[in-house]
């Protein structure tokens, strides 16, 4: 089933600002929260929903990539792999610093004590010019910390030498009032004890010695989508680093690059082909095979052909990102003149220098190369 249209899903417009975006969101997660909405499948899945579309659209970021390429430039990255404890640690916070779950529904968790989330890691992946215009699967080997298998990534041994912290209670946070001329003030700060955790460990695991996480070495599977370009960015939610002390993981971010085609060039979803043609050919005309993407193509060449006329071959450059048009093929043609001739090939240009059909045609001529091009754009 194919994604709903993030703005459609919070109900708003493109020019929407964050806080109109934020407002939205907050609405929606309180009207299907499963607190709200006990054992309602379609609650849920559309909590999720909403909670995917802020993801983006909170993001400057994420928001452009979206603007410009739609769910395709999003690369897997937004929302297909969050679950709900991805959404109640990452989007707490829009409620004004509380959390609206404690607020509203009751239980949850202090904001503190909610879930840290791990560093993003960035990869570089170069492609073809064919692997960019028709999409493609990469497989690559990830070196990143994971949660640690022997303790579940609570960094106590055996993951089960936890308890809650003395110091604050299992909140993550203290409390303390200061008298002042103004009377009396209370301030929180981060529980020194557990650093905001909420727990204690009584004996360190094993593997890990507390941090949680280990470093291993993962082969990932990575979608590209037909028509990305050097320099843009994707990502996959949860395959960057886990932190240090339990939480969840942060993204992988891979930025496009291309690598140079021996023939083609590309010029944003057009590729550009120079065609070189000797005299002959040019003004007698021929048929000449040329270069694509993916393969080869045909094309004739009309007897007077011009140097640095234009072809266009209609639907053989690159796809949009979206997967709505495609660009073409254009071939510049450029009439190739010899540097060395032989005794032969020098009687036979000066039978033909001072033939009338050989003498430049100011009043017949064709537009400049220039001319030709500003039409042709």
């Amino acid at each position: 089933m194919a994604k709903r249209d993030y703005y459609e899903v919070l109900g708003i417009s493109k020019n929407a600002s964050a806080a109109e975006i934020k407002k939205a969101y907050r609405k929606l997660a309180i009207k299907f929260h499963p607190d709200k909405n006990p054992d309602d499948k379609q609650a849920e899945e559309k909590f999720k929903e909403a909670a995917e579309a802020y993801e983006v659209l909170s993001s400057p970021e994420k928001k452009q990539r979206y603007d410009q390429f739609g769910h395709a430039g999003m690369g897997g990255a937004a929302g297909g792999g969050m679950n709900m404890e991805d959404i109640f640690s990452n989007f707490g916070d829009i409620f004004g610093g509380h959390n609206p779950f404690e607020s509203f529904f009751g239980g949850g968790r202090s904001r503190a004590a909610r879930q840290r989330k791990g560093s993003n890691l960035r990869i570089k992946i170069k492609l073809t010019l064919e692997e960019a215009a028709e999409g493609t699967e990469k497989k690559i080997k990830l070196k990143r910390y994971q949660e640690c298998k022997a303790c579940q990534g609570n960094g106590s041994k055996n993951g089960t030498s936890v308890s809650t912290c003395t110091t604050c209670g299992g909140r993550g946070q203290v409390q303390q009032v200061v008298n002042t001329v103004l009377g009396q003030m209370a301030s929180t700060s981060t529980c020194p004890t557990c650093q905001g955790s909420g727990k204690q460990i009584k004996e360190k695991c094993d593997v890990c010695h507390g941090a949680g996480r280990a470093v291993s070495e993962e082969q990932i599977p990575i979608k590209i989508p037909a028509g990305v370009s050097a320099g843009m960015q994707l990502s996959m939610t949860g395959k960057g680093n886990y932190p240090e002390g339990g939480g969840i993981p942060g993204d992988l971010l891979i930025i496009i690059d291309e690598e140079e085609h021996k023939e083609l060039k590309r010029d944003g979803n057009n590729v550009v082909y120079d065609l070189y043609l000797n005299f002959a050919d040019a003004a007698l005309g021929t048929e000449v095979e040329v270069p694509t993407i993916g393969g080869k193509a045909k094309i004739r060449i009309d007897a007077g052909t011009q140097s640095g006329r234009v072809l266009r071959l209609r639907g053989k450059g690159i796809p949009e990102l979206n997967g709505y048009g495609k660009g073409d093929q254009l071939v510049y043609v450029n009439i190739w003149t010899p540097k060395e001739l032989s005794k032969e090939e020098k009687k036979l240009m000066e039978k033909l220098r001072d033939s009338e059909n050989f003498k430049p045609d100011m009043l017949r001529r064709e537009k400049s190369f220039f001319e030709r091009n500003r039409e042709f754009f």
